[in-house]
């Protein structure tokens, strides 16, 4: 081999890789700094997990085994490519641990070879399953482009220089030395020959042929090629040689410019995931009046203010820009986008791809912008900055030296604001916040922080929002509900239930935090009614709010509106800290799920730490301690809706359909393939519920109709607004009448009460049992 080819092949090939690199790591520092440092532990199990083991990847069972194979061929094949790059300075270099000698009497050298040979012969599989569903049978979620095409090509022909690579070694092994001892006629290619066979000590005495071990892809090779003159053989060799360790420093240094740097990125993309609770959205400031200055700061001093939300490329985090590096392209989340899938302009795959390609579009600028912003010791002013009358753009006299030689239009087309120009506004307020983008993500990319931020910045900077929010955000405010309802009337869904209140009972160790649509809606007042009913039942120490509750802020806070969340919140964190100070509130329990994840998951940050069960986890339980027996048959197929805030935010899968299974008569099905944590949306998450949808293809009817595939004629949910678009999805196809829409608790209270508690009955039984007596 040739010394200072192989030198100059892997200097020069790093050297221009380090430079790539280095400008895609100083754009990943334009982003706005982010602590992902914290639980260390978590975060590497979570490395294991997803990125080592690949755990999202079965998702697509064929898809995922092949791109699994491929993973595991870079892994073990690294050696291989090491060997290859020692072997152009030593031509006997075998790591020194992996020769056919063995290390330490162990054959390491052999069962290397061999894993290598059946990995290498995967990984081609790998790569023409990859091939089928691009060229052949091409599948929709992917991203079309020759680049794709280029990079199996070049995977599948590392694997195959390789494999002609030993096999023509193994043959000159055998036969390629003769003539080569005594006197020698041909000195030049014997030496060549000595140099490719030489990691292959001595001269073998067996017969060439085909052999399962050590190297079964290397040895069928040797036969194919055993008929081929020497000289051939020696430059096939050297083709098989040069050509795997080169391309491995080739594609190296194509995945800075391609999709395939999540090649790179991907397991420290998945490092620095979200550890925090998947339903917590990060907080804009730590009260409502901090927001407020935020806020009134970027409308008066916008060169000195804080972002709002996200508005431009640099107001995302590090963490969001390392996403952008590693989109795979695979479609996986658009697959499954309720959105998407019913013809709405948001796709979360290409959402995260414009916001890449923008990012890399204008790189130049904006590390220059950067480089700028270290250098003075501060960060520049906002593009959006307005220029002052003495010439001086924010605290800075003039543009910065480094960016003078820029066009204006490019700096300013770099900063333009991403919403109208980059994305279109459908996109953000199609999204339903369901998270099923992010479930399906391999690499853990998060969409809906993202999709928020913009929001953010769209409703409490600029005034920009669907007018259908315009009512609900009022009401809110005003009335602490969305329906703008009197607060006085919070409670009229209790009559004649006799449900104590908090303020009369403060000690009550379980607070049933009702929500604002079991509160007002007429369908979902039946849900609180059941679930009461049920708890009374079971002689639950319970009470509730009434007039003191009001709207956790999950509508307001998913449709941008930080403010009005936080001004709820810390209304509702009072209100129950108020509570617990006099030794009351020990649990809460709810039937909302988004009421379920606002409390346990983003109360926390407001100072609220309960311990919180959506109503089904409690009732379970109570049916397990035998406080509620399910008694009477409800015979029927029943399907259960999984809530999104109830399953993919808090992983709550199992408890509704173990209570449904607890009672008799009932079967349960499943909606095929749209079930868990693939369950389809409702459709009424991030705010969805208050709005129009975009198009007529409504998210609610495509779910129901998978839910009446299953012939169930019982539709079982466990959240007030996913019964409300279930509803109307039945409605939609003609089946109000025919299929039931209830509850879980409903369906357990026609089981466990047979029509009335204990206690009703007890009184209707009395004045029986009296004129009985008198007759």
């Amino acid at each position: 081999m040739n010394p200072l080819m192989m030198f100059l092949m892997i200097f020069g090939l790093a050297g221009a890789f380090a430079y790539s690199a280095g400008r895609r790591w100083s754009l990943l520092q334009v982003g706005r700094p982010e602590d992902r440092f914290d639980d260390v532990p978590e975060r590497v199990k979570g490395t294991a997990i997803y990125a080592l083991a690949q755990k999202k990847m079965h998702y697509y069972r064929l898809a995922g085994a092949a791109h699994m194979l491929i993973f595991l061929g870079f892994v073990v094949l690294l050696a291989r490519s090491i060997i290859l790059w020692g072997r152009g300075f030593d031509p006997s270099f075998n790591l020194f641990i992996l020769g056919p000698e063995g290390f330490l009497g162990l054959p390491l050298g052999h069962a290397y070879e061999f894993l290598k040979d059946i990995i290498a012969s995967l990984v081609i599989v790998g790569a023409l399953v990859f091939l089928y569903f691009r060229v052949i049978k091409v599948d929709p979620r992917m991203t079309k482009s020759g680049e794709a095409i280029l990079i199996l090509g070049i995977i599948m022909t590392m694997m195959l220089a390789d494999m002609l690579y030993d096999g023509a070694s193994m043959v000159l092994h055998h036969k390629g030395l003769v003539g080569c001892t005594g006197r020698n006629l041909e000195p030049e290619y014997c030496d060549a020959v000595r140099k490719v066979v030489a990691p292959l000590g001595p001269a073998p005495t067996h017969a060439l042929a085909w052999a399962p071990f050590p190297s079964p892809a290397g040895s069928l090779f040797a036969t194919l090629l055993a008929g081929v003159p020497r000289d051939t053989l020696l430059v096939i060799a050297k083709i098989g040689f040069w050509t795997h360790a080169s391309l491995v420093l080739i594609f190296a240094n194509v995945l800075p410019y391609s999709k395939h740097f999540h090649v790179i990125t991907a397991v420290f993309n998945v490092f620095f995931r979200n550890v925090t609770p998947r339903g917590r959205l990060p907080m804009m400031a730590p009260s409502a009046e901090a927001i407020g200055e935020m806020v009134m700061k970027m409308a008066e001093e916008p060169a000195k203010a804080e972002p709002v939300g996200v508005n431009k490329i640099q107001d995302f985090t590090w963490k969001a820009i390392l996403d952008f590096y590693t989109c795979t392209e695979c479609g996986r989340c658009s697959d499954n986008c309720p959105a998407h899938k019913t013809g709405k302009l948001l796709s979360p795959k290409q959402l995260t791809l414009n916001l890449r390609d923008h990012l890399y579009d204008h790189d130049s600028v904006l590390i220059a912008q950067k480089h700028e912003a270290d250098r003075v010791g501060g960060a520049l002013p906002r593009p959006d900055a307005t220029t002052e009358d003495n010439g001086e753009v924010g605290p800075y006299r003039s543009e910065p030296e480094s960016l003078q030689a820029q066009p204006s239009a490019e700096a300013a087309d770099a900063s333009k604001d991403l919403v109208a120009n980059v994305i279109h506004p459908d996109v953000l307020w199609a999204c339903t916040t369901c998270r099923a983008c992010e479930e399906q993500c391999p690499v853990m990319i998060s969409y809906v922080d993202k999709i928020v931020e913009m929001r953010r910045h769209l409703v409490l900077v600029k005034g920009e929002f669907p007018a259908q929010l315009n009512g609900p955000f009022q009401a809110l405010e005003v009335n602490g509900n969305p329906w703008n309802l009197a607060r006085m009337d919070r409670a009229n869904w209790a009559e004649g239930l006799d449900v104590p209140m908090m303020s009369d009972n403060p000690k009550a160790e379980v607070l049933y935090w009702v929500g604002c649509a079991a509160s007002y809606d007429d369908r979902a007042k039946k849900i609180a009614r059941a679930t009461a009913r049920l708890l009374k039942e079971a002689g639950v120490d319970f009470a509730v709010l009434g007039q003191e509750e009001t709207c956790t802020g999950d509508p307001a806070r998913r449709a941008g509106n930080e403010y009005l969340f936080a001004m709820l919140a810390e209304q509702n964190v009072a209100t129950l800290n108020g509570y617990k100070d006099q030794g009351g509130v020990k649990k809460i329990i709810t039937a909302c799920p988004h009421c379920f994840n606002t409390i346990l998951n983003e109360y926390p940050d407001f100072g609220a730490k309960f311990e919180v069960v959506h109503h089904t986890d409690y009732l379970l339980g109570l049916v397990a301690e035998r406080k509620l027996s399910p008694k009477t048959p409800v015979k029927g197929k029943v399907v259960f809706h999984d809530s999104c805030y109830l399953g993919r935010y808090n992983d709550v899968y199992e408890q509704p359909r173990d209570i449904l299974k607890s009672i008799p008569g009932v079967e349960l099905v499943e909606a095929e393939g749209w079930n868990r944590n693939k369950g389809l949306c409702c459709g009424a998450g991030g705010a969805q519920f208050w709005m129009e949808e975009q198009n007529k293809d409504r998210v609610n009817v495509k779910r129901t109709l998978q839910l009446l595939q299953t012939e169930a004629k019982t539709i079982a949910t466990a959240c007030p607004f996913c019964q409300t678009m279930i509803t109307d999805g039945l409605k939609a196809h003609g089946k109000e009448e025919s299929v039931r829409q209830l509850d879980v608790s409903e369906i357990l209270l026609e089981s466990c009460l047979e029509g009335g508690s204990k206690k009703e009955k007890a009184k209707k039984a009395a004045p029986e049992a009296e004129a009985q007596a008198e007759a």
